[in-house]
This record gives structure tokens, C-alpha cells and sequence, in this order.
């Protein structure tokens, strides 16, 4: 190719990577004209084009980048050892490695990234989101804890056909068909959820699901206990839906979840609040969430405790690394938080119940 060429199409390649950055410190514009505007298209075409195959694409497409990642490592280790690094290899090399990234970075934002930059869920539901006091976690872990507690029995009666894959997609899928009168903003179309091909190397890695911006397909890892799966589904499907930051997702995830007619998701949606809620809780005032704890019925004990003894049999050595990466990832995308992200969802939640009550909940 013409260098002239190939240097013009990387200029290119700048000047749109540079747009959509401007762009994106507008959040109000992000909201209109790309949450609400290009993403919903974008999105659903992306379902309807992915979403009918079985298997996940984008977990073929990772595989396939990885190989190609191990072969371009080859290919310059060896330049080294052959003493082939020239000035005008280094050159090449860092215009095609300036290319790819560009392009990444380009095609990320376009087809979802763009969304870490929106208004938001709090925005949408008309939710004050202001520091909130230790009494108001206290209180809403009492109220998850009898949540739990009156809701454990029904779910176990419907927890083994969740055990079938597309019986768990297909019952998420209905829960954002009717969300609740509060957030009519929360339906969803175009089904595109399927199990992660890394779902058992998940476990060693610490994640329990994830979406793929570039063909639109999210994956939840479901060799997890079943009653935490509904919720990771809904969390994902969250993500879907344009809410990109993990609270966010976590937040559109509970609140459908919440509302479903399925015991079993509601009781999903409540124990994951739970543990959120009482980290907080126990952040501010370690006895007082030791004294709530003793609250839960054994049979949600049980439940904790068949979480923590599965992620204790598959602590990975490289689980640390994968979370300092992806911590940092958070960080680069308006999450200051890091993998605490997460957890900001009590302030949503909280934010929630001033609005609507306890009994919304």
C-alpha cells in the first residue's frame, strides 16, 4: 500500500477517535442522541444478527484474537532474535499496532462504550442520588433479609428447571418484556443471551458473566449456583440495554428481576443486593451487620454458604490479576471505583426507596 494512503487512513482513523472523545464529555447529548438515538438500532440489529446462533460468537472471536495475539508475539520475538529491527519495521509495526488500537477503540464506542458517558438509570427514573446515612443501609438490609427469608422455600420449588439453560434465558427475557410501572424504560427486544464458552475458566477468573460490545452477545457463566444465575442474566442483560456501568447494570438487573413474577428471580435479585448492601453495612459498622446477619434463616445461611465454599474451590492464581486489569478498565471508563463499582448500586437503591418506599423493595 502507499504509505501516503496508509498514512491518510490512520489520520482518519485520529480525527473520528478524537470526535467521539469530545463527544463523549456531553452527557447530555450521549443520552439523546446516542443512548436513546443510535445505540437502541445499533443494539437490536446486533441481537438480530447474533442472537438466533446458539453458541456465543464473540466468544469464538476472543479465541480467534487470542491466537492472533500469540502469532504477532511470535513473529516479533523472532525479528529480535534474527536481528531484524530496523527503524522501518519498528515504523510499520507501530502504525498497524496504532491502527488496530484505533480501530478497537472506534468500533467499542459505536457499538456500546459510548454509553459509560450517559446520564443514566438515576436520570431516567428521576432518582436523587445523594450520600445516604448507615441507618438507611441498616434499614435496607433488614428489608432484604425478610425479603430473603419469606421468598428462600418458593424459589428452591423453581430452581431446577433454571438448571436448563434456555429455560433461565427465556424466563429473563420475559422479566424485561414487563418491567415494573416505575421503569416502563427498562423493556427489552431481541433476545441475544447464551452461555459462556469460559464458563469453567470463569470460575478461576471471578467472573460470572459478561457482554461483548461488538456483536451485541451476552454471556453468563452458568456452572455458578443456580440461584445467583437469574440475576447475573438480568445484570447482563442490563448491560444490553446501554447501561454500562456495573451499578447501573446491577441496578436495571434488580429492578426487573425484582418485579418478576418467578420467586426464584426475585429471590436471586435480593440475595445479590444483599451482599452488596451488607459489605456496606459492614464498611460502617462491623458488629451491627454481625448482629443483622443472625437475622437470615438457615436456609438462606445455606445458600451463602454454598456461594462461598464454590468460589473457595476455584481460587485461581490468576483471579488477582484478571481483577487489578479489570479494575483498572473500570477505572479508564467513569468508574472511579473500580471493581466497587459495583457495589454503588445501594446508593441507587437506596435513591429508590426515598422515592417509592421500602415496599417497593
Amino acid at each position: 500500500m502507499n504509505p501516503r494512503y496508509r498514512y491518510a487512513g490512520l489520520f482518519a482513523l485520529v480525527a473520528l477517535a478524537l470526535f467521539i472523545k469530545i463527544f463523549s464529555f456531553f452527557p447530555a447529548a450521549v443520552e439523546r442522541y446516542y443512548s436513546n438515538g443510535a445505540y437502541p438500532v445499533i443494539s437490536r440489529g446486533l441481537r438480530w444478527l447474533f442472537g438466533w446462533i446458539p453458541f456465543s460468537i464473540g466468544d469464538i472471536i476472543y479465541a480467534l484474537v487470542a491466537i492472533w495475539l500469540i502469532r504477532v508475539l511470535y513473529k516479533v520475538i523472532r525479528a529480535v532474535v534474527q536481528k531484524r529491527i530496523t527503524n522501518s519495521f519498528l515504523l510499520r509495526v507501530g502504525v498497524r499496532g496504532m491502527t488496530v488500537w484505533l480501530c478497537i477503540y472506534i468500533i467499542f464506542n459505536l457499538n456500546w462504550g459510548l454509553n459509560y458517558n450517559r446520564l443514566g438509570i438515576a436520570q431516567q427514573a428521576g432518582l436523587s442520588v445523594t450520600p445516604y446515612q448507615t441507618q438507611e443501609v441498616d434499614t435496607l438490609v433488614i428489608t432484604l433479609i425478610n425479603r430473603m427469608n419469606g421468598l428462600r422455600a418458593a424459589s428452591v420449588a423453581e430452581r431446577n428447571p433454571l438448571h436448563h439453560k434456555k429455560t433461565l434465558f427465556k424466563s429473563s427475557f420475559k422479566a424485561y418484556q414487563d418491567p415494573s410501572g416505575e421503569v416502563p424504560f427498562l423493556k427489552y427486544g431481541g433476545q441475544s443471551v447464551k452461555p459462556s464458552i469460559y464458563s469453567y475458566l470463569g470460575n478461576y477468573l471471578g467472573f460470572t458473566g459478561y457482554y461483548n460490545p461488538f456483536t451485541g452477545e451476552a454471556q453468563v457463566n452458568t456452572t455458578v449456583p443456580v440461584f445467583v444465575q437469574p440475576f447475573t442474566t438480568c445484570h447482563e442483560i442490563g448491560h444490553q440495554m446501554g447501561y454500562a456501568k456495573e451499578n447501573e447494570a446491577n441496578m436495571a438487573g434488580f429492578l426487573v428481576a425484582k418485579h418478576s413474577s418467578s420467586a426464584a428471580f426475585r429471590y436471586s435479585s435480593y440475595f445479590d443486593l444483599y451482599l452488596y448492601a451488607m459489605r456496606d453495612l459492614y464498611l460502617r459498622d462491623s458488629v451491627r451487620s454481625q448482629i443483622l446477619s443472625k437475622r437470615l434463616s438457615p436456609a438462606v445461611r445455606a445458600d451463602l454458604v454454598e456461594l462461598r465454599e464454590f468460589n473457595n474451590r476455584h481460587v485461581g492464581l490468576l483471579e488477582p490479576f484478571i481483577r487489578i486489569l479489570y479494575a483498572q478498565f473500570l477505572k479508564a471508563n467513569q468508574q472511579p471505583g473500580g471493581m466497587m463499582s459495583y457495589n454503588q448500586v445501594v446508593a441507587l437503591v437506596i435513591a429508590y426507596t426515598r422515592k417509592y418506599g421500602l415496599e417497593k423493595v
